[in-house]
């Protein structure tokens, strides 16, 4: 039997901790307001669907850092459940290690896709008086667009998503869009929900060619950005859905954008409270 890899752990820069901190201070502040309501009492679940391994090394000091399960489990009053996801098993295992005393926690390994629709959303049926706080963060085009219309729909969860715009850039959306495979064209699909991403991520130059027509050029990141913030809004069905942060890398480069989607006006606020303190940091 071949043997497994050892599992290293993600380093991680100072855009990363801060996003850390964000979900790890929305999640205090929202398992404490629903632990609190008694008319009617609410069971409240955190999911993590790419949970990655629970911890992560800082590129700053090379220290251990918590990862957003951890930081889960250690919130005060705790989530009645907790169901972490993950594709690769080493850090499926070093999941089951940190969670292992715990009762309330279920570690799936597998693609968050179908796992959340089929064994992990019905868990948190509005009229069941469930709710949930669920943190979709890929590594890339990894998630599909039925995964978060799901989430709207049901009315009971609100979402953290990354929308990877470096990928999207690198792999897609090119300034030669001819020469991009349809192979990468389709994650972006999958991820978008159908093909408006590409009247989106390209307008008509405002600048003459030598032949005279007007070649197409690519939009900012924040254009593209602030279109899926509205498509979660008026496609998904999301009633609150502030603008995203922007989190970059040690360039300075945007790599994704951080967005929170809720039916919760009250949800929304405290969010952008938490948004506008990191901006202060140095945050975007």
């Amino acid at each position: 039997m071949p043997r497994r890899r050892e599992l290293e752990f993600d380093e991680i820069g100072y855009w990363s901790e801060i996003k850390l901190e964000i979900i790890r201070d929305y999640a205090a502040a929202y398992s404490r307001i629903l632990s609190a309501q008694s008319a009617p009492s609410l069971h409240h679940i955190y999911i993590d669907a790419f949970a990655g391994a629970g911890v992560h090394l800082s590129k700053a000091s090379g220290g251990i850092i918590a990862g957003s399960p951890t930081n889960a489990l250690f919130v005060m009053p705790p989530f009645r459940e907790y169901h972490f996801i993950d594709l690769d098993e080493r850090r499926v295992a070093s999941l089951e290690e940190i969670s292992r005393a715990r009762s309330d926690v279920e570690v799936y390994h597998g693609d968050c896709n179908p796992i959340l629709l089929r064994d992990v959303f019905p868990r948190a049926r509005y009229k069941e008086y469930k709710r949930a706080l669920c943190i979709l963060d890929p590594y890339g085009l990894d998630l599909e667009w039925r995964v978060i219309a799901e989430a709207a729909g049901m009315g009971s969860v609100e979402i953290f998503l990354n929308f990877p715009v470096a990928d999207i850039n690198r792999n897609v959306l090119w300034r030669n869009r001819e020469g991009v495979s349809a192979e990468q064209a389709a994650r972006l699909t999958r991820f978008w929900g159908d093909e408006s991403w590409r009247d989106i991520a390209y307008r008509p130059s405002s600048q003459a060619t030598l032949w005279g027509d007007r070649a197409d050029e690519k939009s900012t990141n924040d254009e593209v950005a602030e279109a899926f913030r509205l498509r979660l809004k008026t496609v998904a069905g999301f009633s609150h859905v502030p603008v995203p942060m922007a989190m970059r890398n040690s360039n300075n480069a945007i790599v994704y954008y951080l967005y929170f989607a809720s039916h919760k006006p009250v949800a929304a606020g405290i969010v952008q409270e938490i948004f506008a303190k990191h901006r202060e940091r140095g945050g975007s």
